[in-house]
């Protein structure tokens, strides 16, 4: 169920996260889930859960919550768990007609307790076909507990536990490509996003994930300014870098049919997105830009692969 994207009315909708909880600045985490909300339908009831995490940490204190809609703060690793269970329990009540309004069920993570610690009860909810979203907000890191490597930290990123320097250039492998691996659980959704334009890649894509019957995974690559260091003015424009450069390629997989959803008109090199931010500066020393060839050769690897599996 897919309705016509109107920048404006969805603007307008009621806000599903509050103002006054205590995220920083130019966080991606606190726009991904803002946004997402926004594209529940008006009147449509949730139930919202969150994995520890900054998100989690900083928009729950008991027995206050900054989410409008019904919440439960998740242990770091269940997450997926505790939102298949109450979706089941849900389908259950409403079978002996105990409820009667209809509920969506959406549950959000960083990658620390998506791509890491809670893959595990991930991967259980989406294989046994839970009718519910997990939506990862992706800024490369343990963020909440002081910016040491994920597996979604990129490669050569400098973080508290893969410290570049003399005898280090940052963490040496390249990321996780969680969605491809969400993909091949054949789910009938996934899609990933971030932050460009007007975000209707979006908010097209978290309706569609919302609204599609059975489980779906949006994965949304969310800047951390403290841990990406850059200003926070620059996350749009941080966003707009890596599509361009094709390090966080937008596409989706929908009933196991890849769609490229943009295709750069020029493929920028990866140096342009890297250059925005403080964690690979190091790259830029001239005993180090062998690194970032090597950066770039994993890249375009990675796109080819995406191209081919989309067809495009």
């Amino acid at each position: 169920m897919e309705t016509k994207f109107d920048f404006k009315e969805i603007q307008g909708r009621e806000e599903r996260l509050a103002p006054g909880h205590r995220m920083c600045a130019g966080c991606g985490g606190t726009i991904a889930a803002r946004n997402v909300l926004k594209a529940l339908h008006p009147g449509d009831k949730a139930v919202i859960g969150n994995a520890t995490g900054c998100l989690e940490v900083s928009t729950f204190t008991y027995p206050y919550t900054a989410y409008e809609d019904s919440y439960i703060h998740n242990a770091f690793e269940n997450a997926g768990a505790t939102m298949s269970g109450v979706e089941t329990a849900f389908n259950a009540l409403k079978k002996r007609g105990k409820i009667k309004d209809n509920y969506k069920f959406i549950t959000f993570g960083g990658d620390g307790g998506t791509y890491d610690i809670g893959f595990q009860s991930l991967s259980g909810a989406m294989e046994r076909g839970h009718d519910m979203v997990y939506v990862c907000y992706d800024n490369g890191a343990y963020m909440n507990t002081g910016i040491q490597r994920s597996s979604a930290t990129p490669m050569y990123a400098d973080t508290t536990t893969t410290p570049a320097g003399t005898q280090s250039a940052g963490k040496t492998q390249y990321r996780k490509d969680l969605a491809a691996i969400i993909a091949d659980h054949n789910v009938p959704y996934v899609g990933q996003t971030t932050f460009i334009g007007n975000m209707k890649d979006l908010y097209t894509k978290a309706e569609k994930a919302i609204y599609t019957p059975g489980p779906a995974f949006l994965n949304i690559m969310a800047p951390c300014p403290r841990g990406w260091r850059y200003d926070a003015p620059e996350i749009v424009n941080i966003c707009k870098l890596g599509v361009e450069t094709c390090y966080w390629p937008l596409f989706e997989v929908v009933e196991g049919k890849w769609i490229l959803s943009y295709q750069p008109k020029e493929k920028l090199p990866i140096e342009e997105f890297l250059k925005t931010q403080g964690r690979f500066k190091h790259l830029f020393k001239k005993e180090n830009e062998h690194l970032i060839a090597e950066y770039q050769k994993e890249v375009d690897k990675r796109w080819e692969q995406l191209l081919t599996r989309c067809n495009a």
